[in-house]
């Protein structure tokens, strides 16, 4: 497909004003949000999570030392703004996500990781610190579920980013669960303490994984800790959510004040609805591929992210699964997908959704909505609902390892001026850019 030619001043198209100035420790309570999940974070899936009812969004982790190097360029037809690599773009983003968009740092230097926020503040409405991601490349120099052991780095990182970032900038973090109660709540102390306006816990140890049971139980004195300190920060909880219905229990077992989307998000992005999309290969698959298309995102990408949607059936029957499987693996670009996506009308899809976004009401969240929304369906339906399991990831899918460095850009490049970074000796980039990370 032909690639647009990129400016370096923001995209022409007027967005209306975000319908709040910046985030509040408020705004991380009675609400549901998307994970920062490794591809599957990209940004149609944000996009599409905003749509179907997302209060806030994380980005995949990004190493502060690729994006240190990244170079920033700005689609002047779409809005999309990408920070590209030497070899491929490390992450996009748009205006329209700005008021909801967490950006995840993956970061074992304070000094670092102030120089990287700097870099992106101006896109994004907050900074998390990624502090439970176990796998190896995250870990390998001190990041991650690293940060653990290393309780005076974390929290020396999260306290300079705090310095450093102007107030309408939030400053957040997401760690694992210690072994042991008291070592978490010491650690959760110590974090509260750094002026952070949120704090996620994955409710499963940095050996556990996705195939265990969250330890959902432990959270409920976790948060009552945190009351305790009188700070008002909000605690999230992440694991073994489905979707925005199952939000309801997970908040009644914990006392959460919010509850964060991973693997249930990967499988169908509208499960923050109370009413998820069903027949996604019919309702969901064919926009999201036309939208990644009109906001050029990678073909490699959009197809791991379409190839990972799962749901309820109700008239898109085996024999259509079948060809539809058949269609999506056996193409290597977005041409040849018309008997999937019909015609090729990308823009008025997103156009949908920014109106969808810009049009919700200020400081609103999902749980809230939850009891009063309409329920969400594109195919009308006439019998009842196979009694298929709630929408989630099958337990045997494994965690993708992130993009290697040969993976084409999202967008071309050309080269544009970075904000001027302050202390710290030149760096040289790590091999293969940045890095986007599973869910911690």
């Amino acid at each position: 497909m032909s690639r647009r030619s990129h400016s370096r001043s923001p995209s022409p198209r007027a967005l209306k004003r975000p319908k709040f100035d910046h985030l509040t420790p408020e705004d991380f309570k009675n609400g549901v949000f998307l994970a920062p999940m490794v591809r599957s974070g990209a940004l149609p899936t944000r996009l599409f999570a905003l749509k179907h009812g997302a209060d806030l969004v994380w980005g995949p982790e990004i190493v502060d030392k690729a994006i240190l190097h990244a170079e920033r360029a700005v689609d002047p037809a779409t809005g999309v703004i990408s920070y590209n690599g030497k070899t491929r773009a490390m992450f996009t983003t748009h205006p329209v996500e700005k008021p909801y968009f967490i950006f995840q740092i993956g970061s074992s230097d304070p000094a670092l990781a102030v120089q990287a926020a700097r870099v992106v503040m101006h896109d994004v409405a907050g900074i998390d610190l990624n502090c439970g991601c176990p796998k190896p490349f995250s870990t390998h120099a001190g990041m991650g579920a690293a940060l653990l052991t290393d309780p005076d780095l974390l929290c020396a990182i999260l306290t300079a980013l705090r310095a450093a970032m102007p107030p309408e900038i939030s400053v957040s973090a997401k760690i694992r669960l210690l072994p042991s109660q008291e070592d978490t709540l010491r650690l959760v102390e110590r974090i509260v303490n750094t002026g952070v306006s949120a704090l996620t816990v994955h409710c499963r140890t940095r050996t556990m994984r996705d195939k265990d049971a969250a330890l959902v139980e432990r959270l409920r004195e976790i948060v009552d800790f945190v009351a305790g300190m009188g700070r008002g920060i909000a605690v999230i909880e992440n694991g073994d959510c489905t979707g925005a219905e199952d939000a309801k229990r997970i908040r009644d077992v914990t006392g959460a004040h919010s509850v964060m989307i991973a693997r249930g998000a990967e499988s169908n992005p509208s499960c923050f609805s109370p009413m998820p999309l069903y027949d996604i290969e019919r309702t969901l698959s064919p926009s999201y591929i036309r939208v990644s298309k009109y906001l050029d995102n990678n073909w490699g990408l959009t197809k791991f992210c379409v190839s990972q949607f799962k749901g309820k059936h109700v008239d898109f029957d085996k024999a259509a699964q079948k060809h539809y499987r058949q269609v999506l693996n056996g193409t290597k670009g977005f041409d040849g997908l018309e008997e999937i996506v019909g015609a090729w009308t990308g823009e008025d899809d997103f156009r949908e959704i920014v109106e969808m976004i810009e049009a919700r009401p200020p400081r609103s969240h999902a749980a809230a909505r939850a009891e009063t929304a309409r329920p969400v369906a594109e195919t009308p339906v006439e019998k009842e609902p196979s009694q298929d399991p709630p929408t989630s990831t099958p337990p045997d899918t494994v965690n993708p390892e992130p993009p290697g460095s040969g993976a084409p850009f999202m967008l071309a490049l050309q080269h544009l001026d970075l904000p001027m970074l302050t202390g710290g000796d030149p760096l040289t980039p790590t091999p293969g850019g940045g890095v986007s990370v599973v869910t911690v």
